[in-house]
């Protein structure tokens, strides 16, 4: 019997979202979001003007990084270069926002792009195409490798061949990342974090950023087992810890694949609701890595389809009620700018 996978992505119901709204707490802390996307997806357009319209919702949102989703690739050619009409495509965002009354939002301050690393020894001149393209702006890429053997495993819409990391050809275009001062990010699933621990060991030297705590599955063969799910990324994570060029990105908790039951309820979760199903995440990260290594990520607009950009902060600022304001920094803005240089 063939089984289907499911859509990663919980849809987008502004109606719903707008059911439940809630003040901002702290208003004045400052947030720099290193995790959303822009596109023009059909029946789930998120442009410019729908960015500014969460960021500037009221959270003091100082900068963004636009994160690859293959939005507006070139078409025809080389297709090695096709992703650089998706980072001309956020510049151009960047430019627009910083030109305009918003510009304060700091929207698309870092991109991080797409470049297909098993070029191999090409990707050097891919990756100074992208920061060509990047007018500035451009930070580093990400390669996802999220892969399972289950269809009903099948938490991202991403479809690459297993073992990606592994790849001689990929390795060969990684190292071409560190020399060009680029980061990586990566995507993957929790039963492939081992992939990730021998490729920061073997290049120690290059930043990488892992997406959505490393992306702990809930759903298909998972679901019930949560206990075994927890304990095994768990371990992973604390082992991944171990290499220090390894950041972390807190977030992604709205995407199909952590399986909250609170997203399918009448009303759209409270920013209670969310601390208490993303805490035991958060803290664990927090834990292993320590807050200068981590991140809050937004991952708009995917993630709202569970929430609004209003209830997500405010539960990380639930979660993180009572830590330390040095702590706090770090997870809301520091790290985030360190890490994509925002300051240069």
């Amino acid at each position: 019997m063939t089984t289907t996978a499911p859509s990663p992505h919980l849809p987008v119901r502004p109606d719903w979202l707008a059911s439940r709204p809630e003040p901002v707490l702290e208003p004045a802390l400052p947030i720099v979001d290193p995790h959303h996307h822009l596109w023009d997806r059909e029946g789930n357009p998120y442009l410019l003007p729908d960015l500014l319209a969460d960021i500037t919702s009221g959270h003091a949102v100082r900068a963004t990084v636009f994160i690859e989703c293959k939005a507006r690739y070139r078409q025809g050619g080389d297709p090695f270069l096709a992703p650089l009409g998706e980072t001309e495509f956020a510049a151009a965002a960047a430019a627009e926002c910083a030109a305009g009354p918003q510009a304060a939002a700091g929207a698309c301050a870092g991109i991080v792009g797409h470049v297909d690393l098993r070029a191999g020894p090409r990707a050097d001149e891919l990756l100074r195409a992208q920061i060509d393209a990047g007018a500035g702006h451009f930070r580093g890429i990400r390669h996802s490798a999220a892969w399972h053997p289950d269809p009903a495993a099948k938490g991202s819409s991403t479809s690459p061949p297993p073992g990606l990391y592994l790849d001689p050809d990929f390795r060969a275009g990684f190292a071409c990342l560190a020399p060009l001062g680029l980061s990586f990010d990566a995507w993957m699933f929790h039963t492939q974090l081992a992939e990730l621990r021998d490729l920061a060991d073997a290049f120690p030297e290059t930043t990488i950023i892992l997406d959505h705590v490393g992306g702990p599955l809930n759903i298909g063969p998972y679901v019930g087992r949560q206990a075994h799910v927890m304990a095994e990324w768990s371990a992973s994570m604390r082992s991944l810890a171990a290499f220090p060029n390894v950041h972390v990105k807190l977030g992604g908790f709205g995407m199909r694949l952590f399986n909250c039951a609170c997203y399918g309820q009448a009303l759209p979760p409270s920013s209670e609701e969310l601390a208490e199903a993303w805490r035991p995440y958060i803290e664990t990260c927090v834990a292993a890595f320590g807050a200068k290594r981590c991140m809050f990520e937004s991952n708009f607009p995917v993630d709202k389809g569970a929430c609004s950009y209003v209830a997500l902060w405010n539960a990380y600022k639930r979660v993180t009620a009572g830590w330390s304001a040095e702590e706090r920094t770090a997870l809301f803005s520091g790290t985030a700018s360190r890490v994509y240089r925002l300051g240069q």
